[in-house]
């Protein structure tokens, strides 16, 4: 069985001089085959390179890790110091009493004994009260539930007047009152149940609720929340960290009451722009579907900031429409992006992707351990001055010296990675010179960002022809 092919640097220089050798030594034939074969194999090379990342991301997202920790992506750890540092998981995975904060509470007081009676076990001591044994009991239910009150009607006889019992106190006034309008919103648009797969639920359940009843209700109570929708818009423009992201989303009709023919210079694009607005006391998440980037969407918020607060800090990425011409902010682009170029390239750079994600493993690793202090930003920034700042100096050197040394070809996948990230250095690293600096944007990519948050409301109006729907949450640390 033959072994694996060796690999063969095909560096521009040395491929120049090798066709010169052999124009001298073979005929003019059999030279343009093989000058034909030696372009078409640095061609394909190149071209394997230049779409590496997106075959390798493919593979790992088919066959591979589900994760980009260095732990998974460099298969045998990529940090000892840090692995070694990291403390042990705590606890066993189950949730105490504590955690049950929306459980009804039922105190069960002793059959016999109260609090200083004679105990009956030595009949000399007296007994006080301890903390109290914890008994749970699970039971399910419908998210939305129904009374029926079945009012006692009494007829006369001889007029035929008709009496009934009146309301009883507990009963609403409504027949669906708000917590109702909150549910279906929170499933709807917090948590992505489709208004016919909530239909199909509480049917199966034995009540009732159709989809055309439940839109009607959020519609209605839309509009009761909109102030606080509003409230929260403003709290967030005040933040001091503001992630942002966008993706696309597909709507099934905008401006309906216009012809596509009339929406030649119109954007015919819709797009969902995610703002985690993070101050140190609180953070308010916002989405907002419609026409507008990302950028545009910011732009927005932030003419509701007062005018005596600093410009506020803006974690994206490195897109254009992020960053409108008359957007005032501290720009930082994400860590996170720049080290998922070098992932991707894992196998194709082994030695040098290694290198970096060690490097980067370690700064985050610092990170970590601010956190876990509870680093105010000012001694976050001086603790990263210190541990991070020389890694970071350092890496930045070992990247100008492998292209100024020529050990990397520019146009190469590795190239092009290390380019994206001195282009950006001040952005990437402005987490060494401003106080609270974020590192990367994660928090805005994925839906494990936002696990800790505490859904509110969700809001969803039709203004005009217009379909615009906007969604809030809280974080369950926000004052």
């Amino acid at each position: 069985m033959p072994g694996k092919p060796p690999s063969i640097e095909l560096d521009p220089e040395k491929l120049v001089a090798f066709l010169k050798r052999a124009e001298q030594r073979l005929d003019p034939e059999d030279f343009a085959f093989l000058s034909s074969l030696v372009c078409a194999v640095s061609n394909l090379r190149d071209l394997l390179q230049s779409k590496s990342s997106s075959i390798m991301r493919l593979l790992r997202m088919i066959f591979g890790v589900k994760t980009e920790t260095s732990r998974r992506v460099l298969k045998n750890g990529s940090n000892e110091t840090a692995n070694a540092e990291r403390p042990a998981p705590r606890g066993h995975g189950r949730n105490g009493a504590r955690n049950y904060t929306g459980a009804r509470t039922a105190d069960v007081a002793h059959d016999s004994l109260k609090h200083g009676d004679l105990c009956p076990g030595c009949e000399r001591g007296r007994v006080y009260l301890l903390d109290p044994g914890i008994l749970m009991n699970f039971f399910a239910a419908a998210p939305v539930q129904a009374v029926l009150y079945l009012l006692e009607k009494l007829r006369c006889n001889l007029c035929g007047e008709i009496f009934t019992a009146p309301k009883p106190p507990q009963a609403s006034e409504k027949k669906y009152d708000e917590t109702v309008g909150a549910m279906v919103a929170l499933s709807r648009y917090g948590f992505g149940v489709p208004f016919h797969r909530l239909e199909k639920l509480q049917a199966g359940c034995g009540i009732p609720l159709a989809a055309s009843t439940q839109w009607e209700i959020v519609d209605e109570d839309a509009e009761t929340l909109k102030p606080v929708f509003e409230h929260l818009i403003r709290e967030g423009a005040q933040a001091e960290r503001i992630y942002q992201d966008d993706t696309t989303m597909r709507v099934l009709a905008l401006n309906v009451g216009k012809k596509q023919e009339d929406k030649t210079d119109e954007r015919c694009g819709t797009f969902t722009t995610g703002l985690v607005c993070e101050s140190e006391d609180k953070k308010i998440a916002c989405f907002f579907t419609g026409a507008q980037h990302a950028g545009e969407n910011l732009r927005d918020l932030l003419r509701q900031r007062l005018a005596e607060l600093s410009p506020p800090i803006q974690m994206c990425d490195a897109l254009s429409r992020n960053m409108p011409e008359d957007l005032l902010t501290i720009l930082c682009n994400c860590m996170s992006h720049a080290r998922r170029n070098f992932v991707d390239l894992l196998d194709v750079f082994p030695e040098e992707c290694r290198f970096v994600i060690e490097i980067l493993a370690q700064v985050y690793h610092h990170d970590s351990l601010a956190k876990e202090q509870n680093l105010s930003a000012d001694e976050r920034l001086r603790f990263h001055k210190e541990k991070s700042g020389p890694l970071m100096e350092g890496l930045k050197s070992w990247m100008e010296a492998q292209l100024d040394d020529k050990k990397i070809e520019p146009n190469s996948g590795m190239g092009k990675a290390i380019q994206y990230m001195l282009k950006r250095w001040e952005k990437f690293t402005l987490f060494l010179r401003a106080p609270g600096a974020p590192l990367d944007n994660n928090i805005c990519y994925s839906a494990s960002g936002i696990t800790d948050i505490m859904p509110t409301a969700g809001l969803c109006r039709v203004v005009g022809s217009e379909v615009h729907i906007s969604r809030f949450w809280v974080f369950a640390d926000a004052a």
